[in-house]
């Protein structure tokens, strides 16, 4: 407690943004979660690069957020200092390489809008996935036959030393749902894009074309983490979950989605308690029905 406490003191010594005890719940999108001890909004990275350091040589426990689109806290919440990246998150840019650089806070559907305008193509798949630029990077996001690694050129990032580096995409590690920072307790700062010139009235097709089929098929009007289990090699998540009867299945408000047997949605009131039960009810049916066996995509923070 002392910890915090000297940790808020120095935050507002630096002018840095933040909150005590605020309910997660309002910061990711199932909308599940205690409260973090501290919430910090840093609005700039220095900003972001003092609040760590504050938290590291406090000993605090911190844990970073973007846009909280895959993420699910502990109905206890976070005994530490929650930074979210939201607020780092000026307009991207395009350099004379052309190159397009963004920071890690900003939301993709802004860097998809961005690099249609300057008219290149390569960002049309990440169009309505709701995350942010470094989670995106964090996790090789991807959908529609497109990932991150496919047009990443580099990063920048504060390592578990505080110091600032970079590395060209070729050496993070990007694979299906990882990369070198799902390891490592490294901050991404920046992230860069090599992509091709197209035509924007054709890339904005594409854009509505994808958005269009994620309003389709998936349960968007329902607040969740995105994709619950993670592909298995061979299968669908969703197909398996499906074959296996559990279409609809509730623990309290959770449940599996009606609409899309690899979401699990929150009904109303859903806790992180009724997400994990559920999660196993589904893992244990489908592994003694199919033999498979699902890894949860959601990143639990208890």
């Amino acid at each position: 407690m002392e910890q915090q406490q000297t940790l808020c003191q120095n935050l507002e010594k630096y002018s840095i943004p933040y909150v005590c005890d605020e309910p997660l719940a309002k910061h990711t999108s199932f909308r599940i979660g205690g409260p973090a001890k501290v919430l910090c909004t840093p609005a700039d990275g220095r900003q972001l690069i003092r609040a760590l350091g504050l938290c590291d040589q406090l000993g605090v426990r911190r844990y970073l957020l973007g846009k909280g689109s895959n993420v699910l806290f502990s109905d206890a919440g976070f005994d530490g200092a929650v930074i979210c990246t939201a607020a780092f998150s000026g307009a991207p840019r395009l350099g004379d390489d052309g190159i397009v650089e963004a920071d890690a806070g900003l939301g993709l559907n802004q860097l998809c809008r961005a690099a249609q305008a300057w008219g290149l193509t390569g960002l049309e798949f990440a169009y309505g996935i709701p995350g942010s630029v470094g989670g995106a990077v964090y996790m090789n996001a991807g959908a529609y036959g497109g990932e991150i690694k496919d047009v990443l050129h580099s990063v920048v990032f504060l390592d578990d030393t505080g110091g600032l580096r970079g590395l060209p995409a070729g050496e993070l590690e990007l694979g299906y749902r990882h990369s070198l920072f799902t390891e490592k307790n490294w901050c991404i700062l920046t992230a860069r894009f090599r992509l091709e010139a197209g035509d924007p009235e054709k890339i904005g097709e594409k854009m509505r074309q994808l958005m269009a089929r994620r309003v389709e098929k998936q349960p968007l009007d329902y607040p969740s983490a995105g994709s619950a289990f993670k592909r298995p090699q061979g299968a669908f998540a969703g197909a398996l979950i499906d074959q296996c009867g559990l279409r609809g299945a509730r623990v309290g408000g959770a449940a599996v989605s009606e609409k899309h047997c690899g979401f699990i949605v929150n009904l109303g009131g859903a806790t992180c308690a009724d997400v994990l039960a559920l999660a196993e009810l589904v893992q244990r049916t489908v592994r003694e029905k199919t033999g498979y066996q699902l890894e949860k995509e959601i990143r639990v923070v208890e």
